[in-house]
């Protein structure tokens, strides 16, 4: 096998609210416009729950093999995993293990929705995965002067009084019980499984996830599109609904130490090249996220997969003898039988690596 990095091409997936016309920018439409194709799913093993478009295969990411076919990258992974997600005597990676990633650009302020746990998702669902997820704030549309998310309570309603509001569509009562969160681009948050939350408009950002597709809809209509009842509750009643809810409240002074990560310092080097912890242990058991800055050639070591994703700049990255060209916006999966590589940019890059969870970190030591 030609052992190698494997870049991906752009894999939309349609949502129930607008946006993507930046995504078309970066992948050169003619036309750029908001439609209901507002991510891109990078490397995503993770087929779309789409109530009502079930006869389409949505989600799942595609890859060149040697002889030049398209072919699933689930199917890849599958098929080598001891190269491409690595192994240990004590616990070998699986595909439980690789995170879902994706590019999601908000034209419209998304649903009021909720993820449950890892724990709820095994015990209540059935389901192996729960949908903790982190964001990484890259851009903010021109004419969006005051970017925000919800977050977490800040008012907890009772649960009764949110069923209530749920049932009747009171989305006013609802959005009275968060305070808007200023973002900016290079922000981090993370937002457990259990928070009830929701995305601003006019926001491209990163998200990083546990691998599923499950979500309680507690809004059901935005930009003239009403969610299907068994889209709303995760295919369960409201009762079940509500009860993957973490209704402890976060107050205005909390926000910040719940929902928002400031970068770690790993190390640095003389020629100005950094590399940032995003996303650590401390935070969360689900995945880890890096972000490397560089201005020169950056030799680095990995301790296992990751997806590196090119915020900004252009340049190279090299494995052995093979050299592939990176430039903005471009993604790529390193496999963990490739432990070191090297960043070479033409202009100064930024990359965000996202990893499966550990307790390590990558580092050149």
């Amino acid at each position: 096998m030609n052992k190698k990095l494997l870049k991906f091409g752009a894999n939309r997936v349609w949502r129930t609210y607008q946006g993507g016309k930046l995504l078309d920018q970066i992948e050169q439409q003619p036309t750029p416009k908001d439609t209901h194709f507002p991510e891109d799913w990078i490397g995503s093993i993770v087929e779309a729950n789409n109530i009502g478009r079930e006869h389409i295969s949505e989600g799942l990411a595609h890859v060149g093999d040697e002889q030049g076919n398209s072919v699933l990258f689930r199917d890849l992974l599958t098929q080598n995993s001891r190269y491409y997600l690595g192994h240990s005597d004590d616990k070998p990676c699986t595909l439980d293990d690789v995170p879902l990633v994706k590019y999601l650009d908000s034209a419209i302020r998304l649903h009021f929705q909720a993820h449950p746990t890892r724990e709820f998702a095994q015990q209540r669902l059935g389901k192996p995965r729960g949908k903790t997820e982190a964001y990484v704030i890259l851009s903010i549309r021109d004419d969006v002067t005051e970017p925000y998310i919800y977050a977490g309570f800040q008012r907890p309603p009772s649960r009764e009084d949110l069923k209530t509001w749920i049932e009747e569509q009171d989305i006013c009562a609802i959005e009275k019980c968060f305070d808007r969160i200023p973002v900016k681009p290079g922000d981090v948050f993370l937002v457990p499984g259990g928070r009830p939350h929701a995305l601003g408009e006019g926001i491209l950002m990163l998200e990083v996830m546990e691998p599923s597709d499950l979500a309680v809809r507690f809004e059901f209509e935005r930009g003239g599109y009403e969610i299907p009842e068994a889209a709303r509750f995760m295919g369960r009643d409201i009762e079940l609904a509500l009860d993957a809810f973490n209704f402890s409240p976060v107050t205005a002074d909390k926000i910040d130490d719940e929902f928002r990560c400031l970068p770690t310092l790993i190390e640095a080097d003389n020629a100005g090249n950094k590399l940032e912890e995003l996303i650590g242990a401390d935070k969360t058991a689900c995945f880890r996220i890096m972000r490397s800055t560089v201005t020169g050639i950056y030799r680095r070591k990995s301790d296992g997969f990751f997806y590196g994703i090119v915020a900004a700049g252009e340049g190279r990255i090299t494995i052995g003898e093979q050299t592939t060209e990176l430039k903005q916006w471009d993604r790529f999966f390193f496999p963990a039988g490739e432990a070191e590589f090297m960043y070479d940019p033409t202009s100064e890059m930024t990359i965000i690596e996202c990893y499966a969870g550990s307790t390590s970190l990558p580092t050149n030591q």
